[in-house]
């Protein structure tokens, strides 16, 4: 059994049972089928399906946020905004798929030749639990609006929202299969994810997740000659130089790494502050994370809810502590909460470097490790000297200056003078442990066609 679990009461909200071999072969076959049918489908049809689902996103905003909050502690205003951007991403494909999926002329030594853009097929979709929604929305949005069809096996602890995923998609008159949805445990999932892999129906494979499940997955596309993105997780760094608006500076970079309680994969994790101005930017940084309150994620006063579960709690703790053991200094939080909920506060470090657990892994959590730099050329260092490279932002009065800056960090979205965020218009991804492949953009729906070339001779 599954069980859907409130981190903030702790309560059961719901169990489920686990998708059994026989139901899964049932909708991987029956997901097949109408791959087959929506393929051939116009892309004005797709497209209608699209914006029904938007509406119906837009409609049930709350409802699907409150569902967020129950199951993993989302506050419910941040889960109405995750919901406005899902339906974003679903109107952004259906007015422009069908451009992003013309046939492109190529002149060549044929009397015609083009490519097209054709769907792949089945694709299995792993998604996590902290942006229940929206992780699974940037995948499908392109993937269905190309005409694929997918299977969606998510988070156990968001059960609830999967099952709401898969429904939503048919209320919006998505074909009743095209949307399968598995349940399985986490003591379950390499050896039913393997054999959905190695299915011959499944023709690709996505993951939002962690390193290791990436690693696995990957390993199990790689066998099987099946074509994979990853998005994993991140460890981004903040530069602030000494020409930053530091007011501005620390709200951006205090927001990113608190939204949704700090479980996000492009928060700012890791703050190289130039010396000559480090007091002064942590001082506004620590008001800025004090400011924020932490409670029922229900009230939609709130800006920090429980985490999403107590063990990753723990675990993040156990990075703090062992951060402050070698050397670090807590500022602000560090120590859990003497009350009931998966809660951990706004927590500042100072003296953070390399070899710490808050610097060398990703901590996803509402956790800044601040570091200093003495010039531009060492932060730069700093911010680069990580096994991951998912974002990086760079803060500075000269924006030119940034620019330049932002070509010299490692990663995949450089922001300048604004906090890394996904957008349906810019291809979103990462390079070294941060994964690889795109998402969203022109880009991220190319990732699951089969670029033909098509080569005429005339007899």
């Amino acid at each position: 059994m599954l069980q859907s679990i409130n981190p903030f009461t702790g309560e059961v909200i719901r169990s489920w049972n686990e998708s059994t071999s026989g139901e899964i072969l049932d909708i991987l076959e029956k997901s097949q089928k109408a791959f087959e049918f929506w393929r051939d489908i116009g892309m004005s049809y797709r497209s209608k399906r699209l914006l029904n689902l938007a509406s119906l996103l837009e409609s049930g905003k709350h409802h699907l946020a409150v569902e967020m909050a129950a199951e993993m502690g989302k506050p419910v205003t941040q889960g109405q905004s995750e919901i406005e951007k899902c339906a974003s991403v679903c109107r952004y494909y259906a007015e422009n798929g069908s451009d992003f999926l013309a046939n492109e002329s190529i002149a060549s030594d044929a009397d015609e030749s083009y490519v097209c853009y054709q769907p792949l097929g089945v694709i299995y979709a792993v998604m996590p639990w902290n942006f229940p929604f929206w992780q699974l929305f940037r995948f499908a949005a392109p993937a269905v609006m190309a005409g694929n069809s997918f299977i969606l096996k998510h988070a156990p602890n968001v059960s609830g929202c999967a099952v709401r995923i898969r429904d939503l998609f048919r209320e919006a008159g998505f074909p009743k299969d095209l949307i399968g949805v598995v349940l399985v445990s986490e003591e379950n999932v390499h050896e039913v994810s393997s054999g959905i892999i190695a299915d011959e129906r499944i023709k690709a494979v996505t993951l939002t997740g962690s390193g290791r499940a990436g690693s696995a997955v990957a390993s199990e596309a790689g066998s099987a000659i099946k074509k994979c993105v990853l998005e994993l997780g991140g460890s981004d760094p903040a530069i602030i130089l000494e020409d930053a608006d530091l007011r501005n500076a620390a709200a951006q970079t205090a927001f990113s790494r608190l939204i949704n309680t700090g479980q996000n994969c492009i928060a700012s994790k890791r703050f190289i502050v130039i010396e000559s101005i480090y007091m002064e930017f942590l001082n506004l940084l620590v008001g800025e994370m004090k400011a924020k309150k932490m409670g029922n994620p229900m009230d939609i006063k709130i800006d920090l809810g429980p985490m999403a579960r107590y063990d990753l709690r723990d675990n993040l703790h156990r990075q703090v502590t062992k951060s402050i053991e070698l050397g670090a200094k807590p500022i602000i939080g560090g120590s859990i909460p003497d009350h009931p909920g998966a809660f951990y506060p706004a927590t500042v470090l100072t003296r953070c470097r390399k070899g710490m657990p808050v610097f060398d892994e990703e901590t996803f959590g509402p956790v800044a490790a601040v570091c200093s730099a003495k010039d531009e050329g060492e932060a730069v260092a700093i911010a680069n000297d990580t096994s991951y490279g998912l974002g990086a932002s760079v803060y500075t009065r000269n924006s030119r200056r940034g620019e330049r800056i932002a070509l010299e960090l490692n990663a995949g979205a450089c922001f300048v003078n604004s906090f890394v965020r996904s957008d349906p218009r810019l291809p979103f991804g990462g390079i070294g442990l941060s994964g690889f492949g795109r998402e969203l953009s022109r880009s991220g729906m190319l990732e699951f066609t089969n670029s033909k070339t098509v080569y005429i001779m005339n007899e």
